[in-house]
Parts: C-alpha cells; sequence; structure tokens
C-alpha cells in the first residue's frame, strides 16, 4: 500500500509540475471604455496538434487567457451588437497585456457570424457549448463529452451539475428527453450524435412565467447533429462472462422534426439497476407545481417499491428493464407524449449487523443475520398533452400510472441474551397509483398573468405479511396460543383520494414590485384497515382483535388556503415576503365512533436573491411549515410493524410544526476556472409527533403523541474547485448537528449526534495522456445518548484512470479503499474493491469490444453504521463476487 501511495505521489507532482503556458490579459471594451462584459475571445492555434483557446469576459470586461509557449495564434474577439475583431500573435515565454475596443455594428441586428464559432457562448440565463471543440471523437456516451466541457461536472451514476448547480431537467431538441431525468439521458445517448449543449438556468417550462417564478431549475438542452435530426441512432451492447454472467443493452433513438421515438433496454444479472430510487422520487416530486401535495401530509406507510430502490448491495441479482418513449408534434402548437418505463428483477440480499441497545437499565448487544430473496415488478407510465398556441397561453395535461407487486422471502436470526430465534417473513405488495394534472397559464393582461393547477391522485396499497416461527414473539404484546410452529398472518388496506387546486394572480406593479395572490384547497379521502392473526395448524384463526389489534380508520382532510406574496427589488437584491393563511377541518372515524376536528394557522414565508453578477449569487429562504399526521399514525388500534414491534396511532394527533431557513452562496468565474459553493440549513422543530417507546429486550411497544420540547438540525456543505492548467483541484466538506429527545421506557433524555466529513482531491484532463482521479475522504461521526458517547471514524481513498491510446483503445480502472473504525466496540474493518475495464473500437467502424472486471478483489460485504434513538447498529452488507464480463457492442 506504501509503494501504491508513492507512485500516486510522484504521479501528482508530475501532472502538478506539467505547465508550458504563458498568460495572456487585458479588456474588451467599447470605444467609449464601457467595459463589454460575457464577449467571447477565441484563440485558434497554426499548430494542429494544439487545443483552441478561448476566454470569456466578466463583468469588468476582463479577460484571462492561457496560451502554449513560442506558438503562433489567430485571436478573435466577438460581441453581438459589435465588429468583430482579429490579431495573429506569437507567444515568447512571458505574459502580455493585450486589450480590445470593440466598435458597433449599426447594420447587425443578428448573432455575430465568423470563421471560427465560438466554443463557448455566455449569455444572461444560457451557457452554449459546442461540443466538438472539447471532444477528441473516441467518447462513447453523452457523459464522457459533458465531463470535457468547463464548469460541466458527471458523477458516477450520471448525475450532472454546471458551475455547482444540479441539473433538474434534460431536454433533446428543446423537447422532454423520457422524465427529464439526467441519467437516462447521459448514459444513453451516444456522444457523436451530440452538436451542441445549451444549459439553460432558472428554467420554466412555460415561457410567459419566467420572472414570476421562482424557479431555481436548470435544464441540460442536448442539440443533435443535422445528420440525426431525421435519422435512427443508437448502439446495442451485449456481454457474457464467467459463472453465467450476461447483459444485454440496447439503446435506440429516432429523431425527426415532429417524431420521437426512444427505446432503452437492460438486461443483466449484474446488480445493474437503470432505475434509482433517487429517480423515484424525481418522479413523485415532478408533476405539479402546488404549494404543497395533499399527499406530502401523510404517507401511508414506508414503500417496500421505494426501498428495493434504495437497495444497492446484493448477493446476487436479475435485472429486466425496458423504457419506451414517444413523441409527436400535431402541430405547432400542439404536442402529444408518453412514456413506458417497467422492471423486473429477482434478488438476494444478506447482511449481519450488531445491534447495541443502549439508554436502557442493562445494555447489551444483538447478533441479527437477515437474507432475503425478492421478486419486484414496476411499470410506470405518463401521457402527457401540450398545448402551446402563443406566448399568452399555456394548457398542460397529464397522466399517470405506477402499478406495483413484490413478494419477498426473507430469513432473520437473532442472536440476544433473552432468546435465540429465527423468523421466516413473507411478504406480498401490490400497488395501484393513478394520477392526473392539469396546468393552465394565461397573460390576462399586460400587467396580470393567470395560472390554474389542479391535480388528482389515488393509490390504492394492498400488503400482505407473514411470520413463520418456532417460539413465541412479543410476549405480553399479541396473545398468541401455543403451538410448534407459530404462524401470524397480517393483512392490510390503504386507500386514499387527493385533490389539490390553486389558481394563482401575478400582478406586475412596475419592473422592481409584483404582488401575487392565490386561493387553493388540498383535499384527502383516506382510508386504512389491518388485521393481524395467528393460523393455527388446524385451520382455524386466532384473531388478535381481543388484545386491541385491528383497524377500520377512515381519515378525511380538508385545507383551504390563501395566499399573499409582495416580490420588490432594490438594487442587485430582490426579496419577497409570504404570508399563507390556511383553515384546516379533519375528521377521523373508527369503528363507529366519529370525532372532528379544526384549526387555522398562519404560515409566513421569506426569500430573497442577492445577484452580485450572472456568476455570484446569495440566497436565503425561510419557511414555517405546518405537517399533519398520516392515516396509519392516527389509526388508534394495535398493529404488528415487525417480528419484535408493536406500534399504536393515536387520533388526538395534530400537526407538527417546525421552522426552516436555508442559506447558499455560490460564485463561478469559467475564466479563472473557479467553482466554490457553500449551503447551510437550519431547521427548528417547534412542535413533533413523537414517538414513546417501551423497550423489553429487542422487543418494543411504540405509540405517538405530540411533543413540544424544541429540537434542532443545522447543516453546512461547502465545496470549492479550482482548475489551474490541466488539473483540477477540489474540497469539499459537510457538517451536521442534530438534537433530539427520546421518550424510552418512561425516562425522556435529549440525544445529539454530530458527523464531519471532508474530501480532497484532484481531476486531470489530458488529452494525450493518461488521466487520474484521487480522493480522500474522512468521517467522523459522534453519537451521544444518556451521557453514552459512541464515535466512529472512516478514510476513505479513491483512485480513477481513463486512459484513451492507440487511437482506437479506452482503459478505465478504479479502485477504492476503506478502513473503517468503531471506536467504542474496537472494531476496525479494512476493504478495498476495484474494478477495471479495456474497449477497443477501430476508427470508424460501428464494432466496439471491451473486457471488464468488477470487484477485481472477490470483496464479499461492505461495513457501515448507523444509529437511532436507542440501538446503535454495526452492519456488514455482502456484495455480487467478482465478475470478468466480455462485451461486443454495435453503432448504428
Amino acid at each position: 500500500m506504501q509503494k501504491f501511495f508513492l507512485c500516486t505521489l510522484n504521479i501528482f507532482c508530475f501532472f502538478f509540475s506539467y505547465s508550458q503556458q504563458i498568460q495572456v490579459q487585458g479588456k474588451v471594451t467599447d470605444s467609449l471604455q464601457n467595459p463589454l462584459p460575457y464577449a467571447n475571445i477565441l484563440a485558434i492555434p497554426n499548430a494542429e496538434d494544439l487545443e483552441v483557446k478561448f476566454a470569456i469576459t466578466e463583468q469588468d470586461g476582463s479577460y484571462k487567457l492561457g496560451l502554449v509557449k513560442y506558438q503562433t495564434y489567430e485571436l478573435t474577439v466577438s460581441y453581438l451588437g459589435y465588429k468583430p475583431q482579429k490579431l495573429s500573435i506569437t507567444t515568447t515565454n512571458q505574459d502580455f497585456i493585450k486589450d480590445f475596443v470593440l466598435e458597433e455594428n449599426p447594420d447587425q441586428l443578428d448573432e455575430v457570424h465568423i470563421k471560427y464559432t465560438p466554443p463557448i457562448i455566455v449569455k444572461t440565463d444560457t451557457i452554449t457549448y459546442d461540443v466538438s471543440r472539447f471532444t477528441t471523437g473516441e467518447e462513447r456516451k453523452l457523459r464522457d463529452a459533458l465531463k470535457k466541457l468547463p464548469g460541466v461536472e458527471v458523477d458516477r451514476e450520471g448525475n450532472v451539475k454546471v458551475q455547482g448547480k444540479k441539473v433538474t431537467k434534460v431536454l433533446v431538441e428543446n423537447k422532454t428527453f423520457f422524465t427529464g431525468n439526467s441519467k437516462l439521458a447521459v448514459n444513453n445517448i451516444p456522444a457523436d450524435a451530440v452538436d451542441k449543449v445549451e444549459v439553460l438556468d432558472n428554467y420554466n417550462e412555460v415561457a410567459m412565467l419566467k420572472g414570476l417564478q421562482d424557479s431555481e431549475d436548470m435544464a441540460l438542452n442536448i442539440l443533435l447533429k443535422e445528420d440525426k435530426k431525421k435519422f435512427v441512432f443508437g448502439d446495442v451492447e451485449a456481454g457474457a462472462g464467467i459463472e453465467d454472467r450476461y447483459l444485454l443493452h440496447p439503446n435506440l433513438f429516432y429523431y425527426s422534426p415532429k417524431t420521437n421515438v426512444n427505446f432503452i433496454g437492460d438486461l443483466n444479472n449484474q446488480g445493474i439497476k437503470s432505475f434509482s430510487f433517487s429517480d423515484y422520487l424525481e418522479f413523485e416530486g415532478g408533476f405539479g407545481k402546488l404549494l404543497d401535495d395533499a399527499g406530502s401530509y401523510f404517507s401511508l406507510f414506508n414503500s417496500d417499491f421505494a426501498q428495493y430502490l434504495n437497495n444497492k448491495d446484493f448477493t446476487d441479482n436479475i435485472n429486466q428493464f425496458g423504457a419506451f418513449n414517444v413523441r409527436q408534434s400535431v402541430n405547432n402548437s400542439t404536442d402529444l407524449s408518453g412514456y413506458v418505463i417497467s422492471s423486473n428483477s429477482k434478488t438476494q440480499t444478506l447482511s449481519n449487523t450488531l445491534n447495541s441497545y443502549q439508554n436502557i437499565t442493562e445494555p447489551f448487544t444483538e447478533d441479527r443475520t437477515v437474507t432475503n430473496n425478492l421478486n419486484n415488478f414496476f411499470t410506470i407510465g405518463k401521457f402527457t398533452v401540450d398545448y402551446d398556441p402563443d406566448y399568452t397561453e399555456d394548457f398542460a395535461y397529464n397522466a399517470f400510472v405506477k402499478v406495483t407487486n413484490n413478494d419477498a422471502n426473507g430469513l432473520i436470526n437473532t442472536i440476544n441474551p433473552n432468546q435465540n430465534n429465527t423468523i421466516n417473513t413473507l411478504t406480498d405488495v401490490t400497488a395501484l397509483n393513478l394520477k392526473q394534472n392539469i396546468s393552465y397559464s394565461r397573460k390576462l393582461s399586460k400587467a396580470h398573468t393567470a395560472t390554474l393547477e389542479a391535480t388528482y391522485n389515488f393509490k390504492n396499497d394492498k400488503p400482505i405479511t407473514e411470520w413463520l416461527t418456532n417460539q413465541q414473539i412479543l410476549q405480553g404484546l399479541i396473545p398468541l396460543e401455543d403451538e410448534d410452529t407459530y404462524n401470524i398472518l397480517q393483512t392490510k388496506r390503504s386507500k386514499s383520494h387527493n385533490f389539490n387546486a390553486i389558481l394563482k394572480d401575478y400582478w406586475v406593479l412596475n419592473n422592481f414590485n409584483h404582488l401575487y395572490t392565490s386561493v387553493g384547497i388540498n383535499v384527502s379521502f383516506n382510508s386504512f384497515f389491518n388485521r393481524d392473526v395467528q393460523v393455527l395448524e388446524d385451520g382455524n384463526i386466532n384473531n388478535f382483535s381481543s388484545a386491541g389489534f385491528g383497524n377500520n380508520f377512515g381519515y378525511n382532510f380538508i385545507d383551504t388556503f390563501l395566499g399573499l406574496e409582495y416580490k420588490f427589488m432594490i438594487g442587485i437584491a430582490t426579496f419577497k415576503p409570504a404570508l399563507f393563511y390556511h383553515g384546516y377541518l379533519w375528521r377521523t372515524e373508527q369503528f363507529g365512533n366519529t370525532e372532528s376536528f379544526s384549526k387555522t394557522l398562519l404560515l409566513p414565508q421569506f426569500t430573497s436573491k442577492i445577484e452580485f453578477n450572472n456568476s455570484e449569487k446569495l440566497n436565503f429562504k425561510y419557511r414555517l411549515n405546518a405537517r399533519f399526521a398520516s392515516v396509519n399514525q392516527l389509526a388508534n388500534n394495535f398493529i404488528l410493524s415487525s417480528f419484535n414491534n408493536v406500534f399504536r396511532g393515536n387520533n388526538q394527533l395534530e400537526n407538527q410544526l417546525y421552522h426552516t431557513a436555508t442559506l447558499s452562496y455560490y460564485k463561478f468565474s469559467l475564466f479563472r476556472n473557479l467553482n466554490f459553493n457553500l449551503n447551510t440549513s437550519f431547521n427548528k422543530r417547534i412542535t413533533t409527533i413523537k414517538n414513546v417507546t417501551e423497550l423489553n429486550g429487542i422487543e418494543s411497544f411504540n405509540t405517538a403523541i405530540m411533543f413540544d420540547q424544541p429540537e434542532h438540525n443545522w447543516n453546512v456543505n461547502g465545496r470549492i474547485s479550482k482548475k489551474i492548467n490541466k488539473i483540477r483541484y477540489n474540497l469539499s466538506s459537510n457538517f451536521s448537528y442534530n438534537d433530539f429527545f427520546q421518550i424510552l421506557n418512561n425516562s425522556t433524555n435529549l440525544n445529539i449526534s454530530k458527523s464531519l466529513s471532508s474530501t480532497i482531491g484532484f481531476e486531470t484532463f489530458f488529452k494525450n495522456l493518461p488521466n487520474i482521479e484521487l480522493n480522500y475522504t474522512k468521517d467522523f461521526s459522534n453519537y451521544n445518548a444518556n451521557s453514552i458517547e459512541n464515535r466512529f471514524e472512516n478514510d476513505r481513498f479513491e483512485a480513477l484512470l481513463e486512459y484513451d491510446f492507440l487511437k482506437d483503445f479506452i482503459f478505465k480502472a478504479d479502485y477504492t479503499f476503506d478502513n473503517y473504525n468503531n471506536k467504542n466496540q474496537g472494531i476496525t474493518n479494512t476493504f478495498d474493491t476495484a474494478n477495471a475495464s479495456l474497449f477497443y473500437q477501430k476508427e470508424d467502424s460501428p464494432w466496439g469490444f471491451e473486457i471488464s472486471a468488477n470487484n477485481i478483489f472477490d470483496v464479499r460485504f461492505k461495513q457501515q453504521n448507523s444509529f437511532n434513538a436507542f440501538v446503535v447498529s454495526d452492519s456488514r452488507t455482502f456484495i455480487l463476487p467478482r465478475i470478468v464480463m466480455f462485451k461486443v457492442s454495435h453503432k448504428l
């Protein structure tokens, strides 16, 4: 290991010293000496093996260019509305200053057209990249091309950031690509189909609402090459490997001016998921712009579907995935589009956890091993109608459906001072979700713009769970009859109808003052049913209803609100205070007993933005939030939550109330290659819904109460990156603090958790040399509960290598080393993983060949820790063994 670090240090020193450049700097002004911001300076080298250099002027008209010594360049300076200026220079070994004065071109109405198109064009909210200026032609997917664009970052999963800000939507030829999620686009669109990339900041799908709605969205618009705009393109990849591993991955795209058809498929047993939990969350939050969705007030239960998507570690996995997207332009004002995404997977998981139970009279440790065989199926479909006849009117209709069917066969083995037991768990979950949304925007006059949004959402979930064990569980809580094998069966049904609508008027008083008024309603009708029984060996049923189990609960909720927002500008600062007056009515019904409740709340909000310039901003947001209980928190009979937990709701629960405040600052400089982000968030919970726990060994009984002691959460994270010549250096850090009360066995205690994580690293961007990325991360976690302190540390080293050589070969490798330390239990664990691949594709040939190896060292598990109110967990999660594959790809 020491030799590896010494080698890495030598490479670092070599890359750091790699510089044969001089600096050209100066200013671009007009004839009156007024600075021209965002002017383009382009340096075209005479030598063919050198890169085109460019710069964009800052607000004060200044620029900097890094040019190679002893070379001849043709400098071209251009700015919209001015005559371009050209100059030929030959560099020496000395830096020098060169100013430019541009003359107005009164006859020019459109953009300047020069011999060489600028690699980057910067406007107020738009950056346009000419992709060919930054790529070598060896890039396979869009992600490979994006990583070479200045100011653009792509992580391993395919999330994209531009100038430190996350891209939230991806368009192709100004139309949404599938769901708009970046990962489907950047991981599948071939790089050679892309002509330009537009980055659209403060993006809004409805043009007339830009400047009215406070959009923080950033969109990526992919513009295709001319020969791909009415053409079928894509690729197909197939592979086979040792121990019967296989992969089939087709990506097929058809684009024309009026019709777009896309298909992405994936069939593999390598543990690769084409649809992740974060993708699912974007689906759930992407169907409307209502202030609040009634569904946010209550979640029927933790979704098994979401838990599956969030699981990335398997001992075995077979994944079948297909996504189909169609968009058709009916005429100039109407678009029809739709997609279907379907996945079917079979998964095996294995984990071993040491649970340290604390804050009790006699602390103890449980050794728990859990295995699961899971079958997960889901289909998601969406149909959209977009009607946009002109700038003054916009209408959209969306219909969404999600069908899931998940079943699992799990085995839980627990060893603790009270018992050694094995529980077989069988689950079967079917669910249906239908959602419809309409949005209508209209320009009523020069001063007034109105919007109407309405959503109807229907959910129907039917989970069934069965526990089989040869020992009694939850003694004293569930009335079991003695048998050789205990068979406990739970049936649940959750159904909800939610309707939301909001009507809003945007009144533009003048350029510096806006007044927005809104009126809305959220309505929800919910039913929750559960039945917990013991199935006896003779076929009879032992119903637990005699012990207070079983719910048949109804919950109706109405929220009507009136909002007033005042937006005003003072200099470079924009402020928007707001007040929302809510009237809440809700009713609960259980076994014929009906209770009604009402409440009114005045919820203030405040946002402000200081825009020093287009690349330096400071944002602040504050909000007082109210969140009401979910239906299963209100259902006031007992219900089995797991093999060792019983929960009872409380229909007297009202709303949680908490303050949230966020402050964010970012600064980006293109010619300095500097990116700095700092974000902090604070959360103060005034009134919360708190679980009261009675713990007996590993078994617990929980119920919910309203709790009015303040609790706090504070998070600070920052990142700075600086590119010097061909190397980008990165430093990031995250600190979090959380204090909260736990009520355990009639004792109330304040718990405090703190964590600090910092990463330092660098990444190279050479054209003809190997490129590497090195990162070192140090994590500290501290959890203090009832004067008992738990400390964890983790050191992580990451190295990534990518080398394009001999024109036709691409070699990629990554290595991760972890050193995990549980300070309290004296547990130290070291593990490392590595992956590598070699890809070959002859220039101008559609065929590509690749050999890859994942988990080269055949590591069998990952180590991690977690904690809650009374349990500190140290877990090993087992993963797939070494996989070696040979792949063949064909580009259409």
